[in-house]
């Protein structure tokens, strides 16, 4: 029985330490009891609330049960929102988000807010982290706009589709459908949305100039009159109707009709521009660019004019004008850093990164301090592979503009790629200074400090980022690796007594808590967490093997054979098993003796044995004091003895 025991401990020792040292597969961890999950989870329900009393009572038991949590900023943003303060909503939902980064509803929330500001480029992003767990319908529809401002077309179009599911009376869904449709010639569909949008909003005077135009495409301007007039009804001061009816009486030769509804729509009198255009079919930026295009006209050497028309290209969306502009502005040797800079961006834009480099070298030249044309040169040089001079643009632009958490990080990683880990060190440093909980730095640094042996900086800044992402799987494996190599035990248990509270319905949680207990002798909570885990996963073959060892090593042998036989059930092809099962059956069976008993209950002996003994009666006893000899010896037992 000892030996049995020697080898079930070195079994466990072997088992324990295989399993720390390759780290564990946490899965995704929960807050389990704790008051800010249960916060988290208040916070998640409250846009479903309808009743302003429960609403605020709701947000009151959520501030008070984890104040300095996600869920609290998220409470602070909303209530923030709702009287109007929109930027400290903004600042609220940040935090949210920097302290949960998978807190999705404050993310769409934000990008909500962004795109209000016209922020498109945060808007999108946030609004995309939101929809990858909230398919939240305001995210889809606000996603859908800035899709469609930027003429990304086939995805605004799904984005509307799925906002459509749950706002199906929403009038600025369909109209902004139907000017997609417009704008790619699907005329049908476009005015089947439009009359969808107004039957939703029958004031929604977009939708009537909408359908006029498309009568006017289609050569039929009585019906586009008609639809003008019902705009016009509806509001009788909209300039564009009017533009629009002058233009149709216009060409209709109807010169009083004309100047009436010029004169309501701004005009004195019916005008043409340069472009061919009427007034109404113009827009603001379309009369900026006709001015300065008849500006170059007259001064076509004039530097500043190409400058502006530029910027009005841009402006405006028209890429290619814009370039050529630019171009323009460069060839006469424009001393505006920003003009090489907006060059170098449209460039970057339809994917001419050789172009783009070239004009933001250019735009540095002009002005070296130009800490924009350095970060986009350095992005382009780090996303090429040529580190040295990432390294180089990104230290230029952290010597004008120093507080910049995220520049630090790219340099950091380059020098971590680089293997130049002193110096990716001081970076992270930097990063940690102006942001000292960012979750990635510190995880990255922490790796650095431990490829170094430096283990003691590496658990301070591993605990840090445990401390905020609770539920970080690499952060954990990387702990209990340093543990186990430390022979810190008890940091290890509390490591995974923490796991256990945490998903307190995960088995393979409580299995390696009993895995540590276990290689500790404490044999009772090992015990325990084995047949928990069997609680929540009967077939789970791991923990059934592990407690059939345990009741092996404690002696209680019939206990371990029904535990290791429900194993070998779940899975058949665990070897330690067979082993542990053959242990069990050698101990309860020894070399057996074929014995039988009569019909009376005497042993009866086997024929061999009984003939044995007659030949032995035969045989002359030895004399007193007389030698023994062989023929004395007593007969060796038989093997079925």
């Amino acid at each position: 029985m000892q030996i049995l025991r020697t080898y079930l401990m070195n079994l466990l020792m072997l088992s324990c330490a295989a399993l720390l040292l390759t780290g564990f597969s946490w899965g995704t961890l929960g807050l389990g009891g704790d008051k800010c999950k249960d916060a988290m989870d208040s916070a998640v329900k409250l846009e479903g609330i309808r009743d302003e009393a429960q609403l605020r009572l709701e947000e009151a038991g959520i501030l008070s049960k984890c104040p300095d949590g996600a869920a609290a900023n998220y409470v602070n943003a909303l209530q923030l929102e709702r009287v109007g303060n929109i930027d400290g909503a903004i600042e609220e939902y940040r935090k949210a988000v920097k302290k949960e980064r998978t807190f999705s509803l404050a993310s769409g929330n934000l990008g909500l807010l962004y795109a209000q500001k016209g922020m498109y480029d945060e808007a999108s992003v946030e609004l995309a982290r939101g929809l990858s767990s909230v398919p939240n319908p305001k995210y889809h529809k606000a996603m859908a706009l800035i899709l469609a401002d930027r003429k990304v077309y086939p995805l605004a179009v799904y984005h509307f589709k799925e906002a459509e599911r749950e706002l199906t009376q929403d009038a600025s869904i369909f109209l902004g459908l139907a000017e997609i449709y417009r704008a790619t010639g699907k005329q049908e569909r476009a005015l089947e949305d439009y009359r969808r949008a107004l039957s939703a909003n029958p004031s929604l005077v977009k939708a009537y100039i909408g359908i006029a135009a498309i009568s006017l495409e289609r050569n039929d301007p009585d019906s586009a009159i008609e639809q003008l007039k019902k705009a016009e009804v509806t509001n009788p001061q909209n300039r564009e109707i009017h533009l629009m009816l002058a233009s149709i009486y216009e060409k209709r030769g109807d010169i009083k009709l004309a100047e009436y509804h010029y004169l309501l729509g701004g005009k004195g009198k019916s005008t043409s521009t340069a472009s061919g255009q009427s007034p109404e079919q113009m827009s603001g930026s379309d009369k900026e660019i006709e001015a300065l295009k008849i500006d170059v006209k007259k001064r076509p050497d004039n530097v500043s004019s190409y400058e502006k028309l530029g910027n009005a290209y841009r402006a405006a969306g028209k890429d290619t004008e814009a370039i050529e502009a630019y171009r323009e502005a460069a060839h006469l040797n424009s001393m505006n850093s920003d003009i090489y800079l907006h060059l170098g961006a449209l460039y970057e834009k339809h994917s001419q990164a050789d172009e783009a480099v070239v004009a933001y070298k250019r735009a540095i030249k002009v002005n070296p301090d130009n800490f924009d044309a350095r970060l986009k040169l350095g992005d382009i040089r780090f996303s090429r592979g040529f580190f040295q001079e990432a390294v180089e643009q990104y230290s230029e632009f952290l010597r004008l503009r120093p507080e910049s958490p995220d520049i630090h990080l790219k340099l950091a990683r380059i020098f971590a790629k680089s293997k130049e880990t002193n110096l990716a060190i001081e970076s992270y440093r930097h990063v940690l200074r102006y942001s000292p909980d960012d979750a990635d730095a510190n995880r990255e640094i922490a790796a650095l400090y431990r490829a170094k042996g430096q283990n003691d900086k590496a658990i301070e800044h591993y605990k840090k980022v445990l401390s905020q992402h609770k539920n970080d799987a690499e952060t954990r494996a990387a702990l209990v690796s340093i543990y186990v190599k430390n022979k810190q035990y008890d940091e290890i248990t509390l490591l995974l007594k923490e796991a256990v509270e945490l998903n307190p319905d995960d088995p393979n949680n409580h299995y390696k808590l009993g895995l540590i207990y276990d290689f500790k002798k404490d044999y009772d909570n090992a015990m325990a967490s084995y047949k928990k885990a069997i609680e929540i996963k009967p077939d789970n073959a791991r923990s059934l093997n592990a407690l059939g060892r345990l009741y092996m090593k404690t002696g209680r042998l019939s206990e371990a054979r029904d535990v290791l036989e429900a194993a070998k059930k779940a899975d058949p092809t665990m070897e330690e098993t067979a082993i542990l099962l053959n242990n069990i059956r050698d101990e309860f069976n020894p070399e057996p003796r074929k014995i039988s008993k009569g019909k009376k209950g005497k042993i009866k002996k086997s024929k061999k044995s009984s003939k044995t003994a007659k030949k032995s009666k035969k045989t002359k006893p030895a004399t007193p004091g007389a030698k023994k000899t062989s023929a004395t010896k007593p007969a060796p037992k038989t093997k079925q003895e």
